[in-house]
């Protein structure tokens, strides 16, 4: 059964812009290869609360995907070894 979930990531501003479409369209990617996507929201750069490894800023995505429950471990897995990403929160949306 699969269940609608949400990703908010925080790249790294230092990437540049390549690196920061790169590292996107990896993300996507990897949501794209198990779960369907059903929206994807550029928040764009954000000054942050606090510094994050000596960034001022971040640059937001909202990813909103339908998966099975298995996949947001793997996908946290993933995310936490990416290079470039500062924060990320993966949470499950209350079924309506």
């Amino acid at each position: 059964m699969n269940r609608t979930y949400e990703v908010v990531t925080v790249l790294s501003p230092a990437l540049g812009e390549e690196g920061l479409a790169a590292t996107s369209a990896k993300i996507k990617a990897l949501v794209e290869s198990a779960a369907e996507i059903v929206n994807i929201d550029d928040w764009g750069r954000k000054r942050l609360a606090y510094q994050v490894d000596d960034q001022k800023e971040g640059y937001y995505t909202l990813t909103t995907f339908r998966a099975g429950p298995e996949f947001p471990k793997e996908l946290e897995r993933v995310l936490k070894i990416t290079e470039g990403v500062l924060r990320y929160l993966v949470i499950r949306k209350e079924e309506k």
